[in-house]
This record gives C-alpha cells, structure tokens and sequence, in this order.
C-alpha cells in the first residue's frame, strides 16, 4: 500500500453533496475538500455532482452520486464512540433529525438511510468485564434502550 490510510465511498442517489455538507455539519474535525463535477463531456450531465471529498470526524469518506442502484442497509454501520451523555444525546440528535429514526441498542438510521451506532465508550469494556453477572446486566440494560442511557449503563455495571 502506498498509504496507511483508506477511505470510506458511501453511495448516494442525487445527494451526495447535502449529504456531505450534512455530516461535515454534524462532527468536529470536518470540513468538505473537493467537488467533482461531471465535465461537458459527460457522461453524466455537465456541471451535476459525481463526487465529494470530505472529512467527518477527522475520518475521510467519498460521498458518490451514482444513482438509485444500490441503498444503504444494516449491514454496514459507522460507530461513535462518545464520552458521555452528552455527546450522545448530541449525535442521537442531530443524525435523527429530519428523517432519520432511531432503533434499538444505540442504532439509528440518519436521513440517507446510513446506520450508526452511538456508542457509550466504556460500554465494550464493561460487556467484556470477566465478571459474567457484571457483563450481563449492562447487556440487558443496553439491549433493552433505544438512545443509550449512559448513567443507566453505569447503574448497571455497579449493580444499582
């Protein structure tokens, strides 16, 4: 490899760019780099989107115009790891809104139909605490929230 880097191509039908702008908008550390725009000679239509660099959370992802041909499903799912409750309730937030829907165990889908997954930071810690009764009750107490609860995980853990 000439790089130590990859980067991750998410497909969009005609959204690429608002999707792009979107997500530079929701995570620190964003910004878009380049707008690939279909040359003259096509063949796509003249000056229409064909791609967008940009960087999400200090991540680098290529946003594809490419038509309806493929969707995004649960198969594959972007992880935030957060802090605390506060980073939580800030990209449950902002990645549900305007379409998104939020599911169980701290999955949502955003307004693209891309998964994530809000994750507490300590939670795979603790699921992989060497106490089986410790690991069990924050599994419960995770698989039984939609947004995580990161003060209901800890309850958990210390068995309150």
């Amino acid at each position: 490899m000439t790089t130590d880097t990859f980067t991750t191509c998410l497909w969009f039908d005609g959204k690429a760019e608002e999707a792009a702008n979107f997500y530079v908008s929701v995570f620190e550390n964003s910004a878009v780099e380049r707008v690939v725009r279909w040359p003259e000679s096509g063949p796509g239509p003249a000056g229409a989107v064909l791609s967008v660099e940009f960087t999400a959370g200090g991540q680098r992802f290529v946003a594809l115009d490419a038509g309806p041909e493929f969707t995004f499903n649960e198969a594959v799912s972007l992880q935030i790891h957060c802090a605390g409750q506060r980073e939580i309730d800030h990209y449950w937030t902002e990645l549900t809104g305007n379409g998104g829907e939020g599911g169980p165990c701290g999955w949502l889908k955003d307004r693209y139909g891309l998964s994530w997954q809000v994750v507490y930071a300590p939670l795979p810690g603790m699921i992989a605490d060497p106490d089986p009764e410790r690991a069990g009750r924050v599994l419960r107490a995770m698989m039984g929230m939609g947004k995580p609860d990161a003060a209901g995980l800890e309850r958990a853990y210390a068995g309150e």
